[in-house]
């Protein structure tokens, strides 16, 4: 009762007269704590309060986070006039300085004066005439935030498009949709909540609950990159109900844009007129036919030797070179929007390495069983060691906990396990004992208490990231982050000996690494061109990604270390898949492919690190990979030659999935990208 006391004196509030408001000190009349979860794990709280000075309201929002040891404060202040319209927003990150990287503390603002309004975000600037119905919003906006925009909306006739005033004239207008109710019971009580879906705030859609008190009670961020949800306090117990609701709303959603995306060719079709490229390492081919029969490859050769029956569709392919459908070999699969934008570069097989549990078997049976939008999708399931720089749901700290952990992954079928920093060497044995057992491969990080001849001794097939190589080559106890491992090193030789001896597969992320670190002073654009084409919540995110205090010198040098190792590792036979890890969506993946070319690999190497050498890591060679009789119609059509320009890659015309043709325009523009 309380509660809606104390809301109802929010709402009444500006109809106070301002005689009486003026003889009284700011008034709080509400208050909420949003626990923080990042895939389902709890990493922190938002705090707001709401007061009034009688004039107007001010809301304020404090919010720290902790993940995997790194820790976060957010602070923003919203004020507001009567009707909820904003006049001013502010709002700051302060990420602590660590013995490897020095403090970041990052602002926007937003002032509104009359009908001109002034907008800094990130490093934009901008100057715009408010027009007469808008909001105001950052990227990652908090909850309590988007609580206050939510009613704006809900109090301004529920427009179909909300303008938001943003840094850039690019910046798409908000749309919410409320989309059904849901009914909990919480505290022996029933709770109707409505549920909103909100799309270009971040990249992808958020799935948003209010109570008829229009307080936010939940809400989830699928696809700003990392899975991410914010819970009121009083909502906590009905969270794992939430979490399934917001999973089934995906799900129509991803309905949705497939209905609204259909193939432009499937089934039975042939492509002809393209330079053939099928990865097995057989010349191109020019002027050929791939005949594709109840979305298999029938035949391929060239034009002269494939006959294509009467009555077949034809898609003619001049002046393009197919290859296989590409695979991205590290995604954090975070939302449906991944689908379009990861076939519309090309990628119709992507391996996830850690996301929410209940999201990805759901989605992977939409993408299946029900033909859904998006790329065939294999699964690693994350297990942690506990403890306060844990990462994911799922944590094990005894072995018979491990045991436990994969049993959960196998029974729903996923194809590998992924281990993280924080377990503990017999933990991570008694993983990879199930793991083999129940006929899956072990990748991901080698735990912080080990290093990769540890990691490799106790089980592990495969590591993601470079840094765990290279690190295991340098001698034993040093703990300079940034020294280059010494490739002519004894021990630098026994672990390059030991990976190709046991099949190690690695996935280097050396265009994450790239992107993660690059100086400031050098622009994101210069090395991935792609965020020219990417909505604008990707766009800032990318374009503000790079560290105000990297030396450039040092960055370089770092990089080439880097590439040198790769080309270590490649010359001596061990297996390099590529992966972009949380890169730009799609452009991640050529990016990758890039570097490795300037680490040495010939184009049709990287080309087939990124199609046959992941298939044969994934023990899926026997359908796809390559161009050949038999194998799964999944293919990708790119303007150019990329076997003397890798980076014609990114020129994507069309993809086929399955059997199913897509033109990658029109993928990529329904989540907003413009390729």
């Amino acid at each position: 009762m309380r509660r809606a006391l104390l809301s109802l004196c929010f709402y009444c509030s500006a109809f106070v007269p301002q005689t009486i408001q003026a003889q009284h000190a700011p008034l709080e009349t509400e208050h909420g704590i949003y626990a923080v979860h990042l895939i389902l794990h709890t990493i922190g709280t938002e705090e707001y309060r709401v007061t009034d000075t009688g004039k107007q309201q001010q809301l304020s929002i404090t919010t720290n986070t902790a993940d995997r040891g790194m820790k976060r404060t957010t602070t923003a202040t919203l004020d507001l006039l009567p009707g909820f319209i904003p006049t001013r927003f502010e709002l700051h990150t302060l990420t602590p300085a660590t013995d490897t990287a020095p403090g970041v503390d990052t602002s926007s603002l937003t002032e509104i004066t009359g009908n001109k309004v002034s907008v800094r975000e990130g490093d934009l600037n901008r100057t715009l005439l408010k027009p007469p119905v808008a909001f105001t919003g950052f990227a990652n906006m908090p909850a309590a935030a988007q609580m206050m925009m939510m009613r704006y909306w809900l109090h301004h006739q529920h427009p179909a498009q909300l303008p938001l005033l943003r840094a850039s004239a690019q910046a798409l207008p908000v749309v919410i949709r409320p989309v059904g109710h849901d009914v909990f019971t919480v505290k022996g009580q029933i709770v109707r909540l409505t549920r909103y879906t909100i799309s270009n705030l971040i990249f992808g859609r958020e799935v948003l609950w209010m109570n008829d008190s229009e307080r936010v009670a939940a809400l989830m961020t699928f696809a700003g990159g990392l899975p991410q949800e914010e819970v009121l306090d009083e909502y906590s117990s009905a969270f794992d109900a939430l979490i399934q609701s917001g999973i089934r709303q995906e799900m129509l959603d991803l309905a949705d844009l497939t209905r609204a995306t259909r193939p432009t060719a499937s089934i039975n079709f042939a492509i002809v007129g393209a330079r053939l490229i099928d990865a097995t390492g057989a010349p191109a081919v020019e002027n050929s036919t791939v005949l594709i029969r109840n979305n298999r490859i029938a035949a391929v050769g060239s034009a002269a030797s494939v006959h294509i029956p009467p009555g077949t569709r034809i898609v003619h392919a001049d002046g393009q070179s197919i290859l296989p459908g590409l695979w991205e070999m590290h995604s954090h699969y975070s939302g449906i929007e991944f689908g379009p934008a990861l076939l519309a570069a090309g990628i119709t097989t992507a391996r996830d390495c850690g996301g929410e549990f209940e999201f990805l078997i759901t989605l992977r049976h939409a993408l299946e069983a029900q033909h859904q939008l998006g790329p065939r999708l294999l699964l690693a399931g994350l297990i942690d060691g506990g403890g306060p720089l844990n990462f994911g749901a799922f944590t094990a700290d005894t072995p018979g906990e491990g045991v436990v952990a994969v049993d959960l992954y196998a029974d729903q079928h996923f194809d590998q396990i992924k281990v993280y920093s924080q377990l503990k060497p017999f933990v991570l044995r008694s993983i990879a004992e199930e793991a083999h057992k129940r006929g899956l491969t072990v990748t991901g990080h080698v735990p912080s208490a080990m290093d990769a001849f540890e990691g490799i001794a106790d089980g592990m097939d495969q590591i993601n990231h470079l840094q765990y190589i290279t690190n295991a080559m340098k001698p034993l106890g040093s703990t300079a982050p940034f020294t280059p491992a010494d490739l002519q090193s004894d021990r630098a030789k026994k672990l390059i000996a030991l990976l190709v001896e046991k099949h190690i597969v690695v996935d280097p992320t050396l265009g994450w690494g790239e992107m993660a670190n690059h100086p400031a002073s050098i622009p994101t654009s210069s090395l991935e061109p792609g965020v020219n084409a990417a909505p604008y919540p990707l766009a800032l995110r990318f374009n503000n990604i790079g560290k105000p205090n990297m030396d450039e010198t040092k960055f370089h040098a770092t990089m080439n270390a880097n590439l040198q190792a790769v080309a270590a590792l490649f010359k001596a036979g061990v297996p390099i898949v590529a992966g972009s890890d949380t890169n730009l969506v799609g452009y991640g993946l050529d990016r990758e492919l890039e570097l490795y070319v300037q680490a040495g690999m010939t184009p049709l190497q990287a080309i087939q690190s990124a199609t046959i050498v992941p298939a044969r890591a994934m023990h899926h060679d026997a359908d796809s990979g390559t161009i050949e009789v038999g194998k799964r119609a999944d293919l990708v059509l790119v303007s150019g030659d990329p076997l003397t320009n890798i980076s014609a890659l990114r020129n994507v015309v069309s993809v086929v999935t399955d059997g199913r043709l897509y033109d990658s325009k029109r993928l990529a523009a329904t989540v907003g990208f413009h390729r």
